[in-house]
């Protein structure tokens, strides 16, 4: 394995320096601008010192009914001391345990996924309290609060018409008709598990003048080589009222106040925990707090918690809930007909349109096919010749432009006391020639929802985790190829090689693009930037931002950079010297501009209008 990896880093590196020399060989050498950042963002963490993620180990399967250690002259015996017993189950998705103290859930692993440490994903794994689920209410003898986190639930499992049913259950009498109930249903080969609350003969017994209250407290552990990366894409998402979707901030803390709430998904980037209402909820507290700090290995990413108000139903308990626990794989979700995959961030409007409707299917369709850093590669030649023609409409627009710009320049010294004049000359030029400085800009503007879709498309396609190509062992992850010894606030603790070819990439096809539009610009005006100098600074600034804010996304996303902008140059090229030809361009343009100039439309009428008032009001300023 390691001298296959040793090779694939090969590769890399002499396709970096194939790039490179490629480049000595077009251009001359240029000056090297340095950008510094000292910024250095911290977050506060709100739990435990950092400690290894939990490992696997092998339980025991127990299956029996237990007795309660509970007194008979109290109505309900709060345990402190965390004596409890577990029942266990499985089905061909899920291994999990339910323990007799508070009757919930105390792990739940995976069976079919492992982390970045290649152990299996906990999504509950109740060291520390990390899946802490209660029920508060309370008495009517004396209004004491009671805690169901600590009573102590008999358990018993039976089958029924091939599911699992695993019932908890807390008796307040000696007779057992007496009793609060959690019951889990768990289907064959399911991620998801009904769930229920419910009670028997505590009228009398419980106070129902108040309501009472479910609380989920949820810390969602870390299963990823970027701890950083992993945390930006775990929010706490919702529905509510009848199919809005919302979530929590992205990176602090937050919460808010819901009502007709259906559902919230506890995300952690590629696996959720979600509880989903029979009924609407009213007046839940959903709150989000962030405990992953950048430089420091932490084993959990964000503390959720959710406070839900229930009523009683004829003075007993009755909820019905369902329980999601596994991927947030579109697919898988969309199974439920839920709209639960709405909680993947595929991005809002026509970005998310996009991605559901065009690039999810076709790289699907791909990865069937193709090895997915192939599919990759593939799905960016598609993406980069379909947007080829306006590539081509850009690179016109910039030539015309290059071409004008004596003319322009003539016009610029003849009317440099005359701004106005100026002004209207340079747009008779544009109307003659056929030439609109716009047109070049319109282009980029229409390649823009493609290029979001595609930023927010890599980081949640949930086929690409964990699987490598050349020397990238997990697309979905960064793909260092050097640990550094000592931290760099915003880049990083490693050097990733896949972000270093698109940087190099996109410094060509800046200098190409930007070359262009240079010198097709005219000089600066007194009182106005110097749009060519600026141009400059971007060649350069670019690339640096993709080096340092890249180097812990997930790999797919830079190979796709990489590719991308690589294609684009190769078509920029055929433009110029296959496609292209200046010298027609610029005898197309005289023949133009020898035709009977064409009659203004209503925007231009407009605008002459606006211009010459405005020239008429600056005259009488300066009478006066």
């Amino acid at each position: 394995m390691e001298e296959k990896k040793d090779i694939n880093s090969l590769i890399g590196f002499t396709l970096m320096g194939g790039v490179m020399l490629l480049w000595l060989w077009m251009q001359p050498p240029l000056e090297e601008t340095v950008v510094s950042d000292n910024e250095n963002p911290t977050n506060e963490m709100t739990d435990n010192e950092p400690k290894s993620p939990p490992a696997f180990v092998d339980k025991p399967v127990i299956d029996y009914d237990s007795s309660s250690n509970k007194n008979a002259n109290d109505i309900f015996n709060e345990s402190q001391v965390n004596n409890s017993e577990v029942i266990t189950h499985e089905n061909d998705l899920i291994f999990l345990e339910v323990s007799s103290k508070g009757g919930f859930i105390s792990t739940l692993y995976l069976k079919n996924f492992t982390n970045h440490l290649e152990q299996p994903i906990y999504l509950i794994n109740n060291e520390d309290e990390q899946s802490v689920f209660n029920l508060n209410f309370k008495q009517n003898n004396n209004s004491q609060n009671v805690n169901s986190k600590n009573l102590i639930f008999e358990s018993s499992k039976v089958e029924n018409d091939g599911n699992t049913v695993i019932v908890m259950k807390h008796t307040v009498s000696d007779d057992q008709d007496q009793y609060l109930e959690y019951r889990y249903t768990i289907k064959p080969n399911d991620y998801m598990i009904d769930f229920s609350i419910n009670s028997n003969g505590l009228r009398g017994i419980v106070n129902t003048q108040d309501n009472y209250e479910l609380t989920w407290d949820y810390k969602s552990l870390r299963n990823s080589k970027s701890i950083s990366y992993e945390n930006r894409y775990s929010r706490l998402t919702y529905e509510y009222e009848t199919d809005k979707i919302d979530k929590l901030g992205q990176t602090g803390d937050d919460e808010e106040t819901i009502s007709e709430l259906n559902w919230f998904s506890y995300r952690q980037h590629f696996f959720s925990a979600i509880l989903l209402s029979s009924k609407p909820l009213n007046k839940v507290k959903l709150s989000q707090i962030n405990m992953a700090i950048e430089d420091i290995d932490t084993i959990y990413t964000k503390r959720y918690k959710s406070n839900i108000p229930l009523q009683y139903v004829d003075e007993e308990f009755d909820e019905k809930f369902q329980l999601y626990f596994g991927p947030t794989d579109s697919e898988i979700l969309a199974v439920y007909d839920k709209n639960l995959e709405s909680s993947i961030p595929f991005g809002w409007g026509i970005f998310g349109f996009i991605n559901k409707s065009i690039f999810i299917p076709l790289f699907s369709f791909l990865s069937s096919y193709l090895p997915h850093g192939i599919a990759i590669i593939f799905m960016t030649i598609l993406v980069r010749l379909v947007l080829s023609p306006v590539l081509y409409k850009s690179y016109l627009s910039q030539a015309k432009m290059k071409i004008l710009k004596p003319e322009i320049a003539e016009i610029s010294l003849k009317y440099k006391d005359n701004p106005m004049k100026k002004q209207q000359e340079t747009m008779a030029l544009y109307n003659k020639a056929g030439a609109n400085p716009m047109s070049g800009c319109l282009p980029a503007l229409i390649q823009i929802p493609v290029f979001y879709a595609l930023f927010m498309f890599f980081p949640t396609a949930f086929d690409l985790r964990q699987k490598s190509f050349l020397w990238a062992d997990d697309l979905s992850s960064y793909d260092n190829v050097l640990d550094l010894p000592f931290y760099i606030p915003l880049y990083g603790d490693h050097v990733s090689l896949f972000p270093v070819l698109a940087s190099i990439a996109i410094f060509f096809y800046m200098k190409m693009t930007t070359g262009q539009q240079i010198s097709s610009q005219q000089p600066a005006q007194d009182g106005m930037p110097d749009m060519a100098k600026m141009m400059k600074y971007m060649i350069y600034f670019s690339p640096i931002l993709m080096l340092i804010f890249f180097n812990n996304y997930a790999s797919g996303l830079s190979l796709y950079y990489f590719i991308s902008n690589l294609i684009t140059i190769a078509i920029m090229l055929v433009i110029k010297h296959y496609i292209l030809d200046e010298d027609k361009i610029h005898a197309q343009i005289q023949v133009n501009k020898a035709k009977p100039q064409k009659k203004p439309n209503r925007f231009q009428k407009k605008m002459k209008e606006l211009m010459e008032e405005a020239e008429k009001q600056k005259k009488s300023q300066k009478k006066k």
